[in-house]
This record gives C-alpha cells, sequence and structure tokens, in this order.
C-alpha cells in the first residue's frame, strides 16, 4: 500500500483501516499476460503442460456457448464448497482501483461459513505488517473490527461500517465478500451474463501446477471490447483435488501496442479445511491477536 504522509491527527485517523476491509485477493506469479504482475514473496508459477480437455470440465458442445461447461462445474461445485465448515489459507490480492493499478497485498485468512466469519492479518508489504481485520456475519452490529500498525495503532481498535467510505478505501470489494464460496458466487454470476453474448473464447490447461498442487488452468478471453463484459481475459485456477477456484486474474483490454492491464487478481495457498475454528478466532478480545481499546 502506498505510503501517506500524514499531516495532521485527522489523516492519521482516517488512513487507520485504509486497506483493512478486503476480499480476496492477487499474484503470486508473473502472469504471461500482462508485465505488471506483482512476485512480492514465494512466487508459485504455474508448470503448464498440454493442452487437452480438463478431466471436470469438458468443452461445449455444438451450438453451445463456450462458458457452460465452467458454469456446470461452479455451479455443480458449489454445494461442496458450501458444506465446508472453515479453512485457513494465505490470501493475496492485488486490485486496479481507479485505473491505478495497487501494490499486492498478502494476508493470513480464517474463514467460517455459518455464521459467515473472517479473520485478516497482514503479512505483506512491510508498511502494514500486523494489521488485523474481523467481521462475523450478525455479531457486533455487523461492523468490520480493525486495527493500524505503527503510529495508526494509537487509535486502537475501530468498528466500521464493512462498506463504509473509509473501510472501502484502496479496496475493490468489502470484507463480506472474501473467501472462494464467494469467489465461486462471483464466477456464476459474471458467467450466466456473458453467456447472453457471443464472442468468448474458452481454453483449458490440464495437468498444471500451483502452490505444488495439481490444478487445471481456464482462460477466457472476449477479443473485442464490449460494454457487456467486465474483462479481455480471466485465468482461473482450479485445485483438482479440492475441486475449488484458488486463483483468479481478470485483465482489461490492452491500449494498441501495450500488454492486458490487471482488473482483479485473488490467490488461496497453502489452504487447510475443517480446522475446527471457534468463536475465539473470530474475537478481537483473543489475547493472541493486536487489538487494543479503541480512544475514547
Amino acid at each position: 500500500m502506498n505510503s501517506i504522509v500524514k499531516i495532521s491527527r485527522m489523516l492519521v485517523r482516517t488512513k487507520t483501516v485504509t486497506a483493512l476491509s478486503l476480499l480476496a485477493t492477487a499474484m503470486l506469479f508473473v502472469n504471461d499476460l500482462s508485465a505488471q504482475a506483482v512476485v512480492p514473496v514465494n512466487p508459485a508459477t504455474p508448470i503448464l503442460a498440454n493442452r487437452e480437455t480438463s478431466p471436470r470440465l469438458d468443452q461445449a458442445q455444438a451450438g453451445e456457448h463456450q462458458l457452460m461447461p465452467v458454469l456446470r462445474w461452479a455451479e455443480a461445485g458449489r454445494p461442496a464448497v458450501a458444506a465446508i465448515k472453515d479453512y485457513t489459507a494465505l490470501m493475496t490480492k492485488q486490485e486496479n482501483i481507479n485505473g491505478e493499478l495497487q501494490g499486492a497485498q498478502i494476508m493470513e485468512l480464517k474463514v467460517r461459513h455459518q455464521p459467515f466469519s473472517v479473520y485478516l492479518k497482514f503479512r505483506y508489504p512491510q508498511a502494514v505488517l500486523g494489521r488485523e481485520a474481523i467481521y462475523v456475519a450478525g455479531a457486533n452490529n455487523n461492523k468490520l473490527i480493525a486495527h493500524g500498525v505503527g503510529i495508526e495503532k494509537a487509535f486502537g481498535t475501530q468498528f466500521l461500517d464493512p462498506e463504509g467510505i473509509i473501510a472501502m478505501r484502496g479496496n475493490k470489494y468489502p470484507i463480506t465478500k472474501t473467501g472462494m464460496l464467494n469467489l465461486v458466487d462471483e464466477l456464476v454470476t459474471v458467467g450466466a451474463l456473458d453467456t447472453k453474448y457471443g464472442e468468448c473464447e474458452v481454453n483449458y490447461i490440464k495437468d498444471a501446477k500451483y502452490d505444488e498442487r495439481p490444478c487445471t488452468i481456464i482462460d477466457v478471453t472476449h477479443p473485442i471490447p464490449r460494454k457487456t463484459f467486465r474483462f479481455h481475459k480471466a485465468r482461473i485456477v482450479v485445485d483438482n483435488e479440492l475441486n475449488m477456484p484458488v486463483m483468479y486474474q481478470a485483465f482489461d483490454w490492452p491500449k494498441e501496442g501495450e500488454k492486458p492491464v490487471l482488473l482483479e487478481g485473488y490467490t488461496y495457498q497453502k489452504i487447510k479445511i475443517n480446522v475446527g475454528l471457534t468463536d475465539k478466532d473470530f474475537e478481537h478480545t483473543n489475547s493472541s491477536y493486536g487489538y487494543r481499546e479503541s480512544v475514547k
């Protein structure tokens, strides 16, 4: 996150939670679609093999929209993702906000599906190392609970509207949209809209590896810019064993002579499912967390 000169107490207070309401997340490998990809730590570059039909994602049938196999996979797999009680992961996000590509951010992530709960702790970049954010649906007046680091920590624990101006500053989506289940739902929504139109190419990369795990890569391309499409190119990485999307990237149409520009990227690595997370994992009073009392 860009460093901001704090010229007054008010600006410092406003900046406390600039980047604490998050979705999930960005890029840990250099994608061949864009030279702007950031690889902050431990890149996990996909090892591409042959471009064959995926064992889970068949090619579209004659006369069928190219995205229909992807839609069927997402819809059929959603119940299994929703049935996961909880999981932990290392999440990375990188987003283009108002035409400006933000730096990648890496966070420790805990997610519980019922009630929907999120805990985030920043690990990168250094300027936000140690920041934390918690959201539990139906608890804490549905507020995001966050605290900053460095001079920002002096302002203690902050209770924020997760979709408010302060919490959303520097973020494309609210913390309520975090997680792989939300990613599946977004893929279904966007895919369903795209199937109403043509001009779509879908390719599968079988036997790839991401984060040292077998995966299938889905590349979606809209060759011609249309207002009806949200992106020019998108890449989805599906973990073959978990049958869940663990990476999503979308790119804008490039200007003449330039490469596609990243719109948003989110990755989930080191995933552990059904680890037995409890209410304590989503309480800011947890002694292992770095929260402190709010300034009155």
